[in-house]
């Protein structure tokens, strides 16, 4: 198993965990008042957008870019 193999592989694992964590605590958290939630919400919502992004680098959707010119 060559090292890249295994980063693609912590990429999607992580992605998925982390997504799922975070997508879960945005959602109990979603009817809370309050501006320090307000913030908590969006911290939350950006951290489940970078999951996903890992996500799909680590399955080879995103920054598969070809040879620059």
């Amino acid at each position: 198993m060559n090292l890249v193999l295994l980063e693609r592989f912590g990429a999607i694992i992580g992605g998925i965990v982390v997504g799922f964590v975070a997508f879960y605590a945005l959602y109990k958290d979603w009817k809370t008042p309050g501006v320090e939630n307000q913030v908590f919400k969006v911290m939350l919502l950006l951290l489940g957008v970078g999951a996903v992004v890992a996500l799909l680098a680590g399955l080879g959707i995103l920054g598969s870019f070809g040879k620059a010119a």
